[in-house]
């Protein structure tokens, strides 16, 4: 019976052995979309009053770890018996980051003063903007998500499903809990600057580091906001590089930022023109129906 007890306990220790080994990996192969997703998220959980920050970014976290339990069983169902499924539904979600970040890129160019009228109108019920800005957010993560986890499960595709789940659900939470930590930091710099200026005594090191702090967030912001663009549109081309060999062999002998950058604002410009007379109509509709 003890003998029993050991060699349970023995396998157990293998297997966490294991999921620790090939959790390092998995980490290692989504480390930059985790860049990717970090740049993104930190420009959807910016620009809102101080006081609603972090009550935001909890409400955008929230949604996240309800995105990874959605996905994380889909993903193992569809890898143990759709394989085939996943490519698609992942390039899906690239189209959708392709044409997020192109419309960005093509409201700056052309309707910055309809942008800012708008954004004008939706600060008239500022409940009504955060609720909306909070729903892109959780959708924007729900894709950068699917990556992850498809990339994860990529990496321990050969091992058995005793593996699979824990690796792929640890790395998927800690993309979370990682991400979202460091957009905290971010949007709170102000904070801490201000803090670190207070404690000093507004003198020496300390209180410089904190002007420093205070001054570079909105610059951080800013630089965030086109970051979080050019890294939808990299996403969105390093999905369809990676997995169409017909644009690999196209593109092979180019820096791979540049192909799926270039891939990325193509594919989100071909999709904007597309839904462009939908997007009209329904602007339409909806200002007929508000003068009514």
């Amino acid at each position: 019976m003890a003998s029993g007890f050991f060699a349970l306990f023995d396998d157990i220790a293998s297997l966490m052995d294991d999921v620790a080994v090939m959790g390092k990996i998995s980490a290692k192969h989504t480390a930059g979309v985790l860049g990717d997703d970090l740049a993104v998220n930190a420009d959807k959980a910016a620009g809102f009053p101080p006081s609603r920050e972090l009550p935001v970014l909890w409400a955008i976290t929230k949604g996240s770890f309800l995105n990874k339990l959605i996905l994380l069983p889909l993903a193992f169902l569809l890898s143990a018996f759709a394989p085939g499924v996943i490519v698609p539904i992942l390039m899906l979600g690239g189209l959708y980051l392709a044409f997020e970040g192109a419309e960005k890129i093509i409201e700056w160019l052309f309707y910055r003063e309809e942008k800012h009228e708008e954004e004008e109108e939706e600060n008239a019920d500022p409940l009504e903007a955060e609720r909306k800005k909070i729903r892109s957010a959780i959708v924007t993560d729900f894709i950068l998500s699917i990556e992850i986890v498809i990339i994860a499960l990529g990496t321990v595709s050969d091992q058995p499903l005793s593996v699979q789940i824990p690796v792929v659900t640890l790395v998927a939470f800690a993309a979370t809990i990682g991400v979202y930590g460091l957009v905290a930091l971010i949007v709170r710099l102000d904070d801490i600057g201000a803090y670190l200026i207070r404690m000093s005594g507004d003198k020496g090191f300390g209180a410089a580091l904190g002007r420093l702090l205070v001054a570079a967030l909105p610059k951080i912001i800013k630089a965030l906001s086109i970051i979080g663009t050019l890294a939808m549109l990299l996403v969105a081309g390093g999905i369809f590089l990676h997995h169409i060999p017909r644009l690999h062999e196209l593109f092979h002998t180019w820096p791979s930022l540049v192909a799926e950058l270039l891939i990325g604002l193509a594919l989100g410009l071909v999709v904007t023109a597309l839904l462009w007379p939908i997007q009209k109509l329904i602007g339409f509709v909806d200002k007929s129906n508000a003068t009514r």
